[in-house]
Formats: C-alpha cells, sequence, structure tokens
C-alpha cells in the first residue's frame, strides 16, 4: 500500500524511470553456522589447506583455519574430502533453452535483427528449468545466462544465484552488473547473410558493430547535453532501449562478453574497443586464444574457453587441447572454463580437470589450487562479482562444496553444496536434492 501511495506521489516526465528495472529479489536461504573441519581447502585465489577448518554463519564464511566457533554451529567432518568455493559458469542458457527442448522452450536468440541490444535473457527465463538442479548437484552456485549468438548484439545477460525460485528476480544475483552479449564471426554470418541490408561478411559485422557504437555515442551525447541544460525549454531525448544497452557498455556499467573464436577476429574487437572507449571483460570460445594470450593479459582480457571443443565449423578448427592453460600463462592472465552446455555445466570441475592435465602433459606444472581459479575467482572476475565470490576468505558469501574427493579426478562428487552458507544440496539426503515444481508435475503422471 506504501509503495502504490509514494508511487502515486511521484510527477512522471520524460526522465523518469526506475533506475533499476526487475530489481532483484534474492534472499539467502536460512542457515545455521557451520564447521567444515579436517578438510583440503582450495581457497580459489591460489591457496591450499592441509587439515584445515572453515566456518560459515551468517551467509558469510567467518575465518578459515582457526577460530572462534558458535556453541550452536553443526559440525561436518570432511576428513579425506576436499573444500572449494562454489563453482562459477560465465556462459549457460539454462532457462531460456531450458528441458525438455522443444521449439515453445526456444528463447534464446532474439533473430530478428543483427542488433538486438534492447533484450534482457532474464525476461526468456524459465526458473523450472530441471538444468538448474542438475548443476547445483554439480557444486555450481551462481552462473551468467546469456541471450545465443546469432545476433552482432544479442542483448542483455544476467547472473543468478543457483538457488531454486519461483521467479528469476529471486535468483538474481545482488549487485551483479549485467553483461552485454555480442558476437562475430559465422553466426551472424549465417543468421544475417540472406536477408536485405544485413551482414553477410566479417567486414560487413564491423561495420555493423562501429554504426551501433557511433548511435550509442550520440545518444550519450544528447542526454549530456540535455541534463547539463536548465532544461525549462528543452525537450528530453527519447528513451532506446537497444541505445540505452549499447550506451550502459561504453560507459563501463554493462560488461561487454564477447563470442568470437579466431585470433585475428578478437584482436579487430579489441582494436574497435580502443576506438569507441570500451572494455571487452571476456572473450567466450576463444578456439584462438591462445595465440593472442601476451594481449589478452595486457588488456585485462578474461578468456573463457572450452576444455576440448573445437572442429565443428570452420572457425573451430584450429583449437588446440592446451587452450585453456596457454592463455593462464601470462602475467595477469585471466582463463576461464565455461560449458555453454546443459550438460557440461553438471561437471564443469572435470572439464577444468581436462585443461590443467593436457596443460601438466606438456610441462606446465598446473596443481589444483591453481586451476581451482578458473572456476571460481577468475570467473567471478568475469562476472564482476569477485568482492562478493569466487574465493574463501572472511566476508565474501559462503558459496561451498564439499567433494568427497581431489575435485579435478573423474570419479569426484559433489558431496554438499552451500550457498549462502546454506546447505543447498546433500548427495546423501533426498530431502536436500531439489526438485522443479515441472519435474514433480512429471513424476505425478509417470506413477499414475
Amino acid at each position: 500500500m506504501h509503495r502504490l501511495i509514494a508511487a502515486a506521489a511521484v510527477v512522471f516526465t520524460q526522465t523518469t524511470f526506475a533506475a533499476e528495472p526487475f530489481p532483484s529479489t534474492y534472499e539467502p536461504a536460512a542457515s545455521q553456522p557451520t564447521l567444515i573441519k579436517n578438510a583440503t581447502i582450495l581457497t580459489g585465489d591460489g591457496g591450499r589447506l592441509e587439515q584445515a577448518s572453515l566456518l560459515m554463519a551468517n551467509g558469510k564464511v567467518q575465518w578459515l583455519g582457526s577460530g572462534d566457533i558458535p556453541a550452536d554451529a553443526a559440525v561436518i567432518d570432511a576428513d579425506g574430502k576436499w573444500v572449494t568455493p562454489g563453482i562459477i559458469d560465465v556462459h549457460s542458457h539454462l532457462g531460456v533453452y531450458p528441458s525438455p527442448g522443444v521449439r515453445a522452450h526456444s528463447d534464446g536468440n532474439e533473430a530478428t535483427a543483427p542488433v538486438t541490444a534492447e533484450v534482457w535473457a532474464e525476461h526468456s527465463i524459465w526458473p523450472q528449468d530441471p538444468g538448474f538442479t542438475r548443476a547445483l548437484a554439480g557444486g555450481i552456485t551462481s552462473l551468467q545466462i546469456l541471450p545465443g549468438s546469432a545476433n552482432l548484439f544479442g542483448g542483455r545477460g544476467v547472473t543468478l544465484k543457483n538457488l531454486p525460485a519461483t521467479t528469476y528476480q529471486a535468483m538474481k544475483f545482488p549487485g551483479a552488473p549485467h553483461g552485454l552479449k555480442m558476437a562475430c564471426g559465422e553466426n551472424p554470418k549465417r543468421v544475417y547473410g540472406g536477408r536485405t541490408k544485413a551482414p553477410s561478411t566479417r567486414m560487413g559485422n564491423v561495420a555493423a558493430y562501429r554504426t551501433a557504437w557511433i548511435k550509442a555515442q550520440n545518444y550519450i551525447d544528447e542526454w549530456a547535453a540535455y541534463e547539463a541544460s536548465d532544461k525549462a525549454d528543452k525537450k528530453a531525448p527519447l528513451r532506446d532501449l537497444e541505445l540505452e544497452t549499447l550506451a550502459g557498455a561504453l560507459k563501463g556499467e554493462i560488461l561487454v562478453h564477447m563470442h568470437c573464436y579466431r585470433a585475428d577476429e578478437m584482436m579487430t574487437i579489441l582494436d574497435m574497443a580502443k576506438e569507441f572507449g570500451y572494455r571487452v571483460s571476456t572473450f567466450h570460445h576463444g578456439v584462438e586464444a591462445y595465440k593472442i594470450a601476451d594481449e589478452l593479459a595486457e588488456q585485462g582480457v578474461c578468456g573463457a574457453l572450452w576444455a576440448d571443443w573445437w572442429g565443428f565449423k570452420m572457425e573451430a578448427y584450429d583449437g588446440i587441447q592446451e587452450n585453456i592453460a596457454l592463455v593462464d600463462r601470462p602475467k595477469g592472465s585471466c582463463s576461464v572454463v565455461h560449458s555453454d552446455s546443459d550438460e557440461g555445466i553438471q561437471r564443469l570441475n572435470q572439464e577444468a580437470a581436462k585443461a590443467m592435465a593436457r596443460g601438466n602433459a606438456v610441462g606446465m606444472d598446473i596443481t589444483p589450487e591453481h586451476a581451482i581459479r578458473w572456476v571460481t575467482s577468475n570467473a567471478a572476475k568475469s562476472l564482476g562479482i569477485e568482492q562478493h565470490t569466487g574465493t574463501l576468505a572472511p566476508g565474501l558469501m559462503a558459496d561451498v562444496v564439499i567433494w568427497n574427493q581431489n575435485p579435478f579426478s573423474v570419479y569426484a562428487k559433489a558431496d554438499q553444496v552451500f550457498i549462502d552458507g546454506a546447505m543447498a544440496y546433500d548427495r546423501n539426503n533426498p530431502e536436500l536434492q531439489p526438485i522443479t515444481d515441472f519435474e514433480l508435475g512429471q513424476l505425478a503422471e509417470v506413477a499414475r
């Protein structure tokens, strides 16, 4: 009632709109203080502690090693087990391409124009997708949901906490910046190449990017000029949802996530970013990222990469299994293992293990405490949430996974998963193995 009264008192003009539409309503689940003891702990920032303890309380990591233990703390003896930060997938389409994979559920690509920066992936998310709970069983505590790669500018992505909810707003990671999904190369060429006034070549792709960025720059300038005026006899510029997103990327408020395979194209994109004064947060897929590892590290660009996907189209042919390890070598690098798969997300720890093994096979000496960064702290950096999660440090979110053994083993399984200190999954307790309402309906029908 109070909100309605307050809203009625506002005089709406062309410049009055919500600063944060569709805000997060996420609230951590209730939890009790929990002590995990006798574990091998990988902190996510390169640290490794043996036979160590960790205390979670009030949704946060309180301490590692030793400290005060509340009288009401639950105690988990993790002797022989490993503990890591919650796994983060920076490239997922869960919810926008949910299971069952039928046409009615295909909501990831707004393939109606090369530039659809106005759309937001969160408005397609179906929270009942069983993929979310399957990912939870694989230790996934946070994930970015992106539009598909049909478009040059595909729209905004959103970061979620992987806690079951009725609405996507209740899963939305508080304070996480939006991402802008962009794509280069074959995908937009293939989708739009046969259409009138649409790019059909790589040079057409780049020209269309630049045209869109120029429009966004002009939009910023128009609003800046209006805000700097006395406004008495000025008419405010019209809102444009497409240009709002592009302007947000130019101003650094929205992170740019770029689907791109070839090294030469990635360098072209980096030059374009310099031209227009924005920063690429992450190149996704980047099958040839190893060829420009030094440049990526120098410019602070993450590479969100597959362990071994290659060869399924021409721009993916020059892939090597050492890609992630090589991108990881330079000082200041940011290698990330991503899934782009409703199945791969269930074993992202083992995808990272593949990359670690290939690096070690060529003499790089990559340890588990280093490689875990590819799916924890580096992933958090890619999404702009590293101040909240991705490492086990006092004051950060208690997003924690207890593994039955070394998480880089093919036999590794997540025994317990905590999100903000609350146990969200327990492999040995069916009551803590979430099932979506959609699945419950299907199971009830099967049982008849």
